[in-house]
């Protein structure tokens, strides 16, 4: 199951987000949600919510998140 990050385009936490990903070697499908209604949806249905980024690691779910969080979470 491939590692997936729901972003909004323009969205600065996004941009942070993907850059301490490929910072820390991370390889993930990214996801726009605001030019595709079903990423969209799908963002929305695991994270309760409808702020980016969300992180899906295997079913395991960071939302809403700063960069900061991501080294942790990446650990388990």
């Amino acid at each position: 199951m491939p590692t997936i990050l729901y972003v909004k385009q323009g969205c600065p936490w996004c941009i942070a987000a993907e850059e301490e990903l490929q910072k820390l070697g991370v390889k993930y499908e990214r996801r726009e949600v605001r030019s595709n209604p079903e990423f969209f949806k799908e963002m929305q249905e695991i994270s309760g919510q409808s702020k980016a980024p969300v992180l899906d690691v295997d079913g395991r779910i960071l939302a809403d998140f700063g960069p900061e969080q991501l080294a942790g979470f990446l650990k388990g």
